[in-house]
């Protein structure tokens, strides 16, 4: 028989002798808490919300109430009231060059493959050069050369090119967007932490297991927030090729008002392209939350932006 065994019951106790009504006491306190940060964070949200339409409201207000008093010349600088009347009629009628979904349909078409070949142009790249440092020695003055080009004026040698067809357009979209990843994915792989690599390399990791699975995965937050960026240039690839040339597009809609003084009507094209762009830049903050589900939590103060 053991002391332990001799002694009354109420006195064998263990460390917490009442582990339940302490976790009771616990949970309420998890509870209010959580509460309490649901309610905050609904509040910044509404705050933020608010504010956000309240700088619409006395932006396109301000806009409106300068024109109609002739504080500026609406002729050079439009109405929102017109804006919207000129949206409304490229939705119910259609516009000079066919209907409005078309032309969007097309200028994104144009937008999306030059994004992709970019895109795979750029992380291919970057990831190569990054890890051949003999290669990017080699290559440097050629690369830095052909940034420091004005991108843009390459659309008229694309149209010469591929002249009316898509890839002209996209040519242009291909080389605003790569540059952007390329140099995002570079930096990306050479910001690795080299403990981590020669640690990999002592497991046995050969270079192909290190480029998959430890330099690609660590570039990804480099290389997902070029993506943000790069969409954007598409966009205006596509737009400045269907400004050299083209049968249809948003571009060219934007190319026929200006040149018809609409000046309503450049604006109505400007504002289907950011709508556009941001309908994009959501997927791919979809995709890039699901690409790094790793990544820690955004904190409750942090805004996107």
């Amino acid at each position: 028989m053991s002391v332990r065994s001799t002694l009354p019951p109420s006195s064998v106790v263990g460390p917490n002798p009442n582990p339940p009504l302490q976790a009771a006491e616990a949970n309420p306190i998890d509870a209010q808490l959580t509460q309490r940060r649901s309610r905050a964070a609904r509040r910044r949200l509404l705050t933020i919300y608010g504010l956000r339409l309240l700088f619409a409201v006395i932006w396109l207000g301000g806009w409106e109430l300068s024109s109609r008093m002739n504080w500026v010349d609406p002729f050079f600088v439009g109405q929102p009231t017109g804006v919207v009347a000129r949206l409304w009629t490229w939705i119910t009628d259609g516009t000079a060059l066919g209907p409005l979904w078309l032309q969007a349909a097309v200028t994104m078409e144009e937008a999306v493959v030059g994004f992709i070949i970019g895109s795979i142009l750029g992380v291919i790249f970057g990831i190569v050069l990054g890890r051949v440092e003999l290669l990017a020695e080699t290559l440097s003055p050629f690369i830095r050369a052909a940034n420091a080009i004005p991108r843009v004026v390459l659309g008229s040698l694309f149209a010469i090119m591929f002249g009316l067809s898509l890839w002209g357009k996209a040519a242009t979209a291909v080389v605003l967007v790569f540059f952007v990843v390329f140099f995002n994915a570079f930096q990306g792989v050479r910001e690795v932490d080299r403990n981590l690599i020669a640690n990999a390399r002592i497991l046995g990791a050969d270079n192909r297991r290190l480029t998959t699975e430890i330099i690609i995965p660590s570039a990804m937050t480099w290389i997902l927030a070029s993506l943000h960026i790069s969409f954007g240039l598409a966009i205006v690839g596509a737009v400045v090729g269907e400004l050299f040339g083209a049968t249809a597009g948003l571009g060219q809609l934007i190319y026929n008002a200006g040149h018809t003084f609409d000046v309503n009507g450049v604006f109505a094209g400007m504002f289907v392209l950011a709508v556009l762009a941001l309908i994009a830049e959501g997927l791919i903050s979809a995709l890039e939350n699901r690409l790094v589900k790793w990544r820690p939590s955004r904190v409750s103060g942090e805004i996107p932006i």
